[in-house]
């Protein structure tokens, strides 16, 4: 079977509504569809082998933490469309991704970069962190179903590819800066461009985009201790002088990608400094939760106990403690939670 036929399948549809709907049933949208399951899988599977699919319109709100983003929810039978292409070509993308590429991946995430970052910066003494400008209203249409073409082994998919691309190019329109790049003209502005934050086909598609890149910084570039989690990543070396060249490099090999990084921000400097990444300060020996991180849970913290229930407050201080809990923040938690007897160990 061709990658078509293979996520038009009656198992790959009833998976991707579990994969879908996992921590959602009986709610909403989710319980809606799952009033009608058999039906409503029935119809997409119809749909989706006769290419007569169509998605539908996304639900936008902004978040301001870590930064102001849009992010949009497509319609749920949408989502079940997006994780049964994603069960199909993920296997194929997963094996031309290089080991230190850590977004939604199995076996990967936030704690194995940061476990990551720390090597690298007991090994080296200088990092160069990097992260790229406006990165998902950025991403070109044209580049990634070329990168795409490349990854995936036959093109029946691309049709529900285009469908998907073209149900999001506007939703981060407004989001956009417009960038010229060599070779550009008057035109370049009409290029479908953006992937809508919150869909799973825009978390590895954003993955695929990178991907070749990733291979340049390894195997052009010749850097032996680089990561990257998204659009931020980091390159490490003793030579302070090697990680200005290969920024200069980077910044070049961007453009093909017509992308560019906050070019301020991009400077080596030595690892006993502390390494920004992901939230926390990466130190040889120890690591620190960034200050605003802390600002930020204890003003949501204030914010639940006036409008939560003690569950969902508790939830949240478990799910936070969790997280931080992979730098010295032993202090940090007993401030915030130890007056309001939500302190977990």
């Amino acid at each position: 079977m061709n990658l078509h036929e293979q996520t038009c399948n009656w198992s790959t549809l009833q998976l991707a509504y579990q994969n879908a709907s996992r921590g959602k049933r009986g709610r909403g949208a989710t319980a809606e569809f799952e009033s009608l399951l058999a039906d409503n899988l029935l119809e997409l599977e119809s749909e989706l082998q006769e290419r007569t699919y169509q998605p539908g319109a996304y639900s936008s709100f902004y978040i301001h933490e870590p930064k102001k983003r849009l992010i949009s929810a497509a319609p749920f039978r949408d989502r079940v469309v997006h994780h049964a292409l994603c069960n199909i070509t993920v296997p194929h993308f997963e094996k031309l991704f290089i080991a230190d590429s850590y977004a939604n991946r199995v076996g990967k995430g936030t704690h194995r970069a940061i476990d990551r970052c720390q090597q690298f910066a007991r090994k080296y003494k200088y990092a160069l962190q990097c992260d790229v400008a406006q990165f998902f209203p950025s991403i070109d249409h044209e580049v990634l179903r070329a990168t795409l073409k490349q990854m995936l082994p036959d093109e029946s998919l691309f049709w529900l590819v285009d469908r998907i691309l073209a149900s999001g190019q506007k939703v981060l329109a407004n989001e956009y800066d417009m960038a010229y790049f060599r070779g550009d003209d008057l035109l370049s502005v009409t290029r479908p461009r953006g992937l809508p934050i919150g869909n799973l086909t825009s978390q590895w598609w954003a993955n695929c985009y990178l991907n070749p890149f990733d291979h340049f910084v390894r195997r052009e570039l010749g850097c032996k201790a680089y990561l990257r989690y998204v659009d931020d990543f980091l390159l490490f070396s003793d030579d302070k002088r090697q990680l200005m060249q290969w920024r200069d490099a980077i910044i070049n090999r961007l453009e093909r990608f017509r992308l560019t990084l906050h070019v301020r921000s991009a400077y080596p400097r030595p690892v006993t400094e502390g390494v920004p990444f992901l939230g926390f300060m990466i130190f040889p020996d120890h690591r620190r939760l960034k200050q605003r991180k802390g600002f930020a849970y204890r003003r949501k913290l204030r914010h639940l106990l006036q409008t939560a229930d003690m569950k969902t407050i508790r939830a949240s201080a478990q799910g936070w403690i969790n997280h931080v809990r992979y730098a010295d923040t032993l202090r940090l938690r007993e401030s915030v939670l130890g007056n309001v007897g939500l302190l977990y160990s």
